[in-house]
This record gives structure tokens, sequence and C-alpha cells, in this order.
């Protein structure tokens, strides 16, 4: 009988160190499955700096680099419109393209020619739907006291908005000296998306202007994004020179959130749009934490 006792108790011992086997390695297993999953969780971007923030919350939904220092080409354009708003100009006066307004820096070219007269409605469409070089610079010659005003105001307008990290040297982007972060660009992208113009016009798909004897110029926005129904796009920018790469920078809705989106140097041609609709895609498909790449 204690035989048959003994024998009992070694198979009941058996069997709960099977079961605690089995609990550890279920408990193991579930958080390498948790770990993979969080691991899957954010987007792959290519950008080497990118922030996504909630707009109304403030809430940074995924960082990398986003205090990291760099160039920002075009991006400039948007600090360029909100200074040339703030003065409030007539924006029905004409401009002139000038000598001025050749870049001799990048040595880039525009079908905007020397003597073509457009209004300064016009000259801000082009500059930040179509990236004109020489309309952004014709918008600061023209700005009360001249270009030299309007870059101290562009710099004076980012000391406003708390842009600690920024520094402006002309109204283009050109200069590769104009340097920001991504936190930076998310204040400078809230400010300018309050502007119903910088709104109109970075989000226009294209429009044509009068050239010379009347021929039509028509001109496409840079970000094929603002042409895709499935976006909801209040602002949107581009730039491009060597030293920052391929920048964007847009505020949208997804999934009825309103957020800010920024991406600093993308190297490769459609690795900015690439990973703007990766972060669509992510944010449609997860419910999202603040992430930290």
């Amino acid at each position: 009988m204690k035989k048959i006792l003994w024998i009992l108790v070694l198979l009941g011992q058996a069997v709960t160190n099977h079961a605690a086997h089995a609990a550890t390695h279920h408990h193991k297993a579930h958080k390498a499955l948790s770990n993979n999953d969080a691991h899957h969780a954010q987007p792959n971007l290519q950008s080497n700096i990118a922030l996504i923030v909630d707009e109304q919350t403030g809430q940074v939904i995924y960082n990398k680099h986003a205090d990291m220092q760099a160039p920002i080409a075009s991006i400039t354009k948007l600090m360029t419109a909100m200074v040339v708003l703030d003065a409030k100009p007539d924006m029905t006066a004409e401009l002139s393209v000038d000598m001025e307004d050749l870049d001799t820096l990048k040595g880039t070219r525009s079908r905007l020619r020397i003597g073509m007269t457009f209004t300064r409605a016009e000259m801000l469409q082009m500059a930040l739907m179509a990236s004109e070089n020489r309309a952004a610079s014709a918008l600061a010659r023209a700005y009360p006291g001249g270009m030299v005003a309007a870059v101290a105001a562009m710099n004076a307008k980012a000391r406003q908005l708390g842009m600690s990290n920024s520094k402006f040297f002309d109204p283009t982007g050109l200069n590769s000296d104009n340097v920001s972060t991504a936190q930076d660009l998310a204040k400078m992208v809230a400010a300018a998306q309050r502007y119903p113009l910088i709104h109109q016009y970075t989000t226009t798909a294209s429009a044509s202007v009068d050239g010379w004897n009347g021929r039509e110029l028509r001109f496409s926005n840079t970000n094929p994004l603002v042409k895709n129904a499935s976006w909801n796009i209040g602002l949107s920018k581009t730039g491009f020179i060597n030293e920052a790469g391929r920048c964007l920078v847009m505020q949208a809705k997804i999934n009825q959130r309103p957020v800010i989106i920024v991406l600093l140097n993308s190297w490769g041609k459609r690795t900015r749009i690439g990973d703007a609709n990766r972060i669509k895609k992510w944010m449609e498909a997860h419910n999202l934490a603040a992430i930290k790449a």
C-alpha cells in the first residue's frame, strides 16, 4: 500500500513540474511575441529625420532624430509666406522678376523670366505650390525694407514661435545655412496652417498664370499626395537641395486625427512620399501610443 502511495506522490510531482514548465514556456513565448509585435508596430521610415505630432494634444506619436539640426531647403518658403502675409500687403499689387532673383548659389532654372510680372498673390502661390525660387525671392525683395528686412522678420518670427534651433539666411531655402529641427518645423507648420492662403496654395494641385504675350504657364504642386483622394491634407511643403536631401512637411487628418508630419533628409526621389504613405497606413492600422524610434 505504501508503495502505491509513493508512486502516486511521484506522479503528482511530475505532473506539477510539467505544468510549471509549460506555463514558463508559454510566458516566454508570449513575451517574445509581445516584443516582436512592438517592433513591428513602428513604421519603417527611410527618412533620416522624422516626427509625427498630434496637433490637438501635442503628443509625439513618432520621433526619429527630431532634435537634430539640419538644412531644410524649400520648407523655408513657409516662413517666407508667413512674414509676407503678416505685413498685410496688397495681394493684387504687381511684382516683377528681377536679376536679383536669379539663383547664383545652385544655378537652378525657372520658367519665370526676367521682366515677367505677376500679382503678389500669384507669386505667393507659385512659391508655395510649385516651390518657385524666383517667386519667393521677389516676394522678399518687395517686403517693406527689402530682402534684409524680410530675412530679419523670418528669424524674429522663428523666435516668436519658439523655434530656438532654427536660422534663416535667405527666403528660398537654396542657402544650406537655413537650418532647423523637426521639432521646430512642427511648430512652424502648426502656425502656417492657420493662414488661409497658405492652406489654399500649398494644397492646390495645379494652377496657371499668364506669361509673355498672355501665354499660359501651368504649374503643379511638388507634392503629388495633394491629388490623392485618400489623403486629407491641410498644408504641404516639399524641399530639396543636395545638403538637405528630400524634405516634406504636412498637416493632415488621418483617421480624423489632425497630425503634423515632418520628414527630412530623404535621399531617394520617392522616399519622402513613400514614408508619408507608410505613416498613413501605420496610423490607420494601429491604436497608437507615443513611440520613440
